[in-house]
C-alpha cells in the first residue's frame, strides 16, 4: 500500500510533543534491556499481587499482577497456561524469584504487530485514554498520538466525549526506540469516502434513482449527500407546489430517495429532483377538479391579496380577496383565515400550463344581486352606512356585499356640491331614495336629495308665465342680474328687461360697467320665460313698468269713453227735449 502523504507525517508542534511525552512517561514502563530473549513459561500459580512462572530453571520466575488485564479484580491466567516472558532484569532475584516480564514479551510482539501495520497500512483499533495538547492519547497496544485535525474530516472544538470510545486509526509515524506514534482516524474516513464516491460514480447516470443524507440547507435548496458526493437538489425540484425554502419539506438528516437530473462526470456535478419521485399532479387537474366543484383544503400562507390552499401535495390554489366575501368592507384576508385552517372552496378558473387554480369562499352563499330587484324597489327608501367617498360620490352599503352609488348631483337639490364629505362622512348612516336598479352590473344608484321636494318643482307648480313674484338680487353679470326667487331657485333678469335701463345710453362704458340693480336689495318682478326641464326662469322688471303704463292708458281710455258717452247721452237728452217742445 502506498505510504501516507506528508499532510499526515507533519510533525506535531514542540509544546505538543513536549504534552505527549510527559504523559507518555507518566502512563507507560520503559523497558531497557538487552536480554531479548522469549522464554516459554508455565504458570504455576496466580495471586491477587503475582503470578508464579515456571521456565525450567533452579529457580521459579516471578511476574507482578498488575502486567495481566484483570477480570473481577484478579489477573486473566490460569494455572497451567502456557505464557511468554522475558527477563526483567538480568540476574535479579525478588525473594528467591527470578523477577520475569510479561508486558516486556508481549510488547515485543506488539511492536512488531505496529511496525507491520504501519508498513503496510493496515487499520489498527485504539482506545482513547485521555486528552492531552493538540489532540488525543489513544491507546494501541502503546500510547499513540492522535492529533486533532487528525480525528475527523472537520475541525473539532470539544474532544471530551472521544475519551473511553474505540475507533480504527492508521499509524502515520512510528517510533520504536523512543516509543511513541502518531495516528489518524481521518485518514481512514478520506479513504473510506473515496472508496464510496468511486463506486457512486461508476453507478450514476441521468435518471437513476439514488439515495441519500441531507446535508446542508440554503435558501435556494438542499446538498445531498450521496456517499462520498453531494449533488444539489434545488427547491424548484422539491415539490410539485409552491416551496418558499426547502425547511418546508425536508431537515438536515433526513435519508431521501432522489432522482439525478444532471450529472457532469468531469466536474462532478450533480443536479437533483425529489418531486420527479412523484407523478406530476397537475397533468390531469381538469380532470380532477372540475370548474364550479367544491374542495376542501388548508391554508399555507395568508398575503395582503389573498390565501393560499393546499388541496393535495404539490397542488395549491389561491383564494383572492374579492373572492372570500359578497361585501367590499374587508380589508385584509386575515380577518377571515389564517394558516392551518382547513376550508371549503369553490373551483373558480384552472390554468395548468400556468399552475395556478382560482378558489372562492364567498360562491358557497348566494349572490346577494341576483335577488336585489326582487328585493327592492326604484323609489323606495333604504337605510345604509357610508363605506368609501370619492370624488364623484359616496358608496352607501344598504346591506351585505350590496353597494350603492350617491352621485354628487343627487346629494342636493339647491347647494353645488363639489365634494360628497360636504354632505356625508364614511361610517355614517344614511338615508337614501333608489334612483335605478342595474343587478347584471352590479349597480345601484341612489339619491340623497330625492328624500326632500324638488325647490324647482315646487315653484312650477305653483308659478306660470306672466305671475308677479318678489325676489333678491344675488349676483350680477354683464348681460343681467341673477335673483333668488326661492331657497335655490333663481332666475335671471336681462339688462334689456330691468326698467332703469330704458333711460340710460347702453353704448357708455360706465352704463355696461355698473350693476343694472343693486346686489342684495328686493325687488317685484314678472314672469316672462319658464322651461322646467332646463331649470330656468327669465324675469322682467320692465314688464311691470309696460304693464302699469298699459294698465293707465286702458283706465284713462276708459274714463274718456265714459266722459263722452255721458256728453252724448246729454246731447241726446236736449235732443228729445227740444222735440217734445217744437211738438207741443
Amino acid at each position: 500500500m502506498a505510504s501516507p502523504s506528508n499532510e499526515y507525517l507533519e510533525t506535531p508542534s514542540a509544546a505538543d510533543n513536549a504534552d505527549y511525552e510527559a504523559f507518555l512517561d507518566d502512563y507507560s514502563r520503559h523497558f531497557t534491556t538487552d536480554n531479548r530473549e522469549v522464554l516459554q513459561g508455565h504458570v504455576l500459580s496466580v495471586s491477587d499481587k503475582e503470578v508464579i512462572v515456571d521456565i525450567g530453571r533452579k529457580s521459579e520466575g516471578l511476574i507482578p499482577a498488575a502486567q495481566f488485564p484483570l477480570i473481577d479484580g484478579k489477573p486473566a491466567v490460569h494455572q497451567g497456561d502456557t505464557i511468554e516472558v522475558m527477563f526483567d532484569r538480568t540476574g535479579e532475584q525478588v525473594e528467591g524469584y527470578i523477577l520475569l516480564s510479561y508486558e516486556k514479551a508481549h510488547r515485543l510482539h506488539l511492536w512488531d504487530d505496529l511496525e507491520k501495520a504501519a508498513a503496510e497500512g493496515t487499520p489498527v483499533v485504539g482506545r482513547v485514554v485521555n486528552k492531552v495538547k493538540g489532540g488525543l492519547a489513544v491507546d494501541i497496544g502503546i500510547i499513540a498520538f492522535l492529533p486533532s485535525s487528525q480525528i475527523e474530516l472537520r475541525p473539532l472544538h470539544n474532544l471530551d466525549h472521544y475519551i473511553g470510545t474505540d475507533f480504527p486509526v492508521r499509524i502515520l509515524k512510528l517510533n520504536r526506540r523512543r516509543g511513541n506514534a502518531v495516528v489518524s482516524h481521518r485518514v481512514l474516513l478520506e479513504s473510506e469516502q473515496l472508496a464510496r464516491k468511486a463506486e457512486v460514480l461508476a453507478n450514476l447516470y441521468e435518471g437513476a434513482e439514488v439515495t441519500g443524507i441531507v446535508k446542508n440547507l440554503t435558501d435556494y435548496g438542499a446538498f445531498v449527500d450521496l456517499g462520498g458526493i453531494d449533488g444539489l437538489l434545488h427547491v424548484s425540484d422539491l415539490s410539485h407546489g409552491n416551496v418558499t425554502h426547502p425547511s418546508a419539506v425536508i431537515q438536515v438528516g433526513d435519508q431521501i430517495t432522489v432522482k439525478v437530473l444532471k450529472f457532469d462526470r468531469e466536474k462532478e456535478r450533480i443536479s437533483l429532483g425529489l418531486k420527479q419521485m412523484h407523478p406530476d399532479p397537475w397533468l390531469d387537474i381538469e380532470a380532477r377538479y372540475p370548474l364550479g366543484s367544491r374542495v376542501i383544503g388548508r391554508i399555507v400562507s395568508v398575503t395582503d391579496y389573498g390565501a393560499f390552499v393546499e388541496l393535495e401535495p404539490g397542488v395549491e390554489g389561491l383564494i383572492h380577496i374579492s373572492e372570500m366575501t359578497w361585501s367590499r368592507r374587508m380589508k385584509h384576508p386575515a380577518k377571515i383565515v389564517k394558516v392551518g385552517d382547513e376550508v371549503e372552496a369553490v373551483i373558480l378558473d384552472i390554468k395548468p400550463r400556468e399552475r395556478r387554480i382560482s378558489l372562492g369562499i364567498k360562491q358557497l352563499e348566494a349572490d346577494p344581486w341576483t335577488t336585489v330587484a326582487e328585493r327592492y324597489s326604484i323609489g323606495s327608501v333604504v337605510e345604509g352606512r357610508v363605506r368609501k367617498l370619492a370624488d364623484f360620490g359616496a358608496f352607501v352599503e344598504i346591506e351585505e356585499g350590496v353597494d350603492g352609488l350617491v352621485h354628487v348631483s343627487d346629494m342636493s337639490w339647491t347647494a353645488h356640491i363639489k365634494h360628497p364629505s360636504e354632505v356625508v362622512k364614511k361610517g355614517q348612516i344614511v338615508q337614501a331614495v333608489i334612483l335605478n336598479i342595474d343587478a347584471p352590473n352590479r349597480r345601484l344608484s341612489l339619491g340623497v336629495k330625492q328624500l326632500q321636494p324638488d325647490a324647482w318643482e315646487t315653484f312650477f307648480r305653483s308659478h306660470q308665465v306672466g305671475d308677479l313674484v318678489k325676489g333678491r338680487v344675488t349676483r350680477a353679470a354683464a348681460f343681467g342680474v341673477f335673483v333668488e326667487l326661492l331657497p335655490g331657485v333663481e332666475g335671471l333678469c336681462h339688462r334689456s328687461e330691468i326698467a332703469a335701463e330704458a333711460g340710460r345710453s347702453g353704448s357708455t362704458r360706465k352704463a355696461a360697467e355698473e350693476p343694472a340693480l343693486p346686489v342684495g336689495q328686493e325687488f317685484e318682478f314678472k314672469i316672462i320665460k319658464m322651461n322646467e326641464a332646463q331649470k330656468r326662469i327669465g324675469l322682467s322688471q320692465r314688464a311691470i313698468t309696460d304693464d302699469d303704463e298699459r294698465n293707465r292708458l286702458q283706465h284713462y281710455k276708459k274714463q274718456a269713453a265714459a266722459a263722452t258717452s255721458t256728453v252724448g247721452h246729454a246731447m241726446k237728452q236736449h235732443k228729445r227735449e227740444d222735440r217734445n217742445q217744437e211738438q207741443e
